[in-house]
């Protein structure tokens, strides 16, 4: 009887996969199909929930991060974020020390930070723009290699 109670678990877990597709209980199926696999082989309950909690747990840590990074690689980045990785040119002196900097990007001024403490870059360098923080652009003249 136990086997039943396994497949019907698995049968909902895929169901709601499949209904939502954000990877939140493919790896829960996956655990479901092998304890349903010891249930048919006689097994007794206590395997069957090890198994299942074990197998969960493998799929979840080993598995989750590829399908994370190779699942919606396509997702555009919106707003603000899409500002890394672009170039900006210095309007006003970037100097962490004196606390002053503004860059142009798209045609917008933004207060600008350099990624390096003591990297001073005057007006007319171009730089690029590694992260955001606040309102603030931090910002090195080195080029990320993608």
């Amino acid at each position: 009887m136990a086997a039943i109670y396994w497949l019907i678990a698995f049968v909902v877990l895929v169901g709601i996969e499949i209904m939502t597709t954000a990877l939140t209980t493919i790896w829960f199926a996956g655990g479901a199909a092998l304890a349903f696999v010891a249930a048919i082989f006689g097994a007794p309950v206590p395997v069957q929930l090890l198994v299942f909690v074990v197998i969960s747990f493998i799929l979840l840590f080993l598995t989750r991060p590829l399908a994370v990074r190779y699942i919606n690689t396509s997702t555009v980045k919106t707003n603000v974020d899409s500002l890394i990785g672009k170039d900006a040119r210095v309007t006003a002196e970037v100097n962490n020390e004196k606390e002053t900097g503004t860059v142009s990007v798209q045609g917008q001024e933004w207060t600008a930070r350099s990624e390096k403490e003591d990297a001073v870059y005057p007006e007319g360098t171009r730089v690029w723009i590694r992260e955001i923080q606040g309102v603030k652009l931090i910002v090195s003249d080195e080029k990320e290699e993608a």
